[in-house]
């Protein structure tokens, strides 16, 4: 497998950066159109076909190979006999699109796509103050400022939306709830929770604690 030249985690590894935001940002979109009973159909489809397809790799050489050989831009080591980034990410998105309202888990969605990829890149490029295992603070902070700007726009364009009466926040109050959920969002793609993987746990962490601040500064829709 050494031939193929799969990527470490301590590598920038540009590529799977941008498979991952791309591929997190089309999930986005389809959340934002399709009805909530499609999504969560087109979820457990592809949920299905990410275990199933990554478990027959672990039990069949050759399919591993062939699977391997076909995604190797976007794979890395610790990932040839083990369950890929993939499927844990198609999991945190379900949970989270079943157990949280429409406007955190588009949110939430956006955090996973520009925030994991971007704090890893600061790490990775810049990071030498190491807070959490492999984790930098120069990544922390570059999630908290790409959560903070993301909520900002986000909140500033449905203050905007009269059908979103409860959104009527003042720029104070936007500012607050916007560094809140950059500090939810750094947090989130930093923190350990035993050997689970961060595509499972960034969306999932994030959208409770995004669900949490907007309770609290009445910024959840009727």
């Amino acid at each position: 497998m050494k031939s193929l030249g799969l990527k470490k985690r301590s590598d920038l590894h540009l590529a799977r950066k941008m498979w991952h935001a791309c591929g997190v940002l089309l999930i986005a979109y389809l959340h934002s159109i399709l009805e909530f009973d499609v999504s969560i159909v087109l979820l457990v489809f592809f949920s299905t076909i990410t275990v199933a397809a990554d478990t027959l790799r672990m039990y069949s050489p050759k399919f591993n190979n062939i699977a391997l050989r076909t995604l190797h831009m976007v794979m890395r080591e610790n990932e040839i006999d083990k369950y890929s980034g993939n499927t844990y990410l198609i999991f945190g998105v379900l949970i989270i699109t079943l157990f949280f309202p429409h406007e955190i888990v588009s949110l939430a969605l956006l955090f996973l796509a520009f925030a994991d990829p971007l704090a890893s890149f600061f790490g990775i490029k810049f990071g030498k103050t190491k807070i959490a295992g492999n984790k930098s603070l120069e990544g922390f902070l570059a999630a908290l400022g790409v959560c903070f700007i993301l909520t900002y726009i986000y909140l500033q364009f449905k203050n905007g939306n009269l059908e979103m009466i409860r959104y009527n926040m003042t720029i104070l109050q936007i500012v607050m709830l916007s560094f809140i959920a950059g500090i939810v969002g750094a947090f989130s793609e930093i923190l350990p929770i035993g050997k689970l993987d961060d595509n499972l746990t960034l969306p999932v962490l994030s959208a409770t604690g995004l669900y949490v601040a907007f309770s609290l500064f009445g910024a959840l829709p009727l």
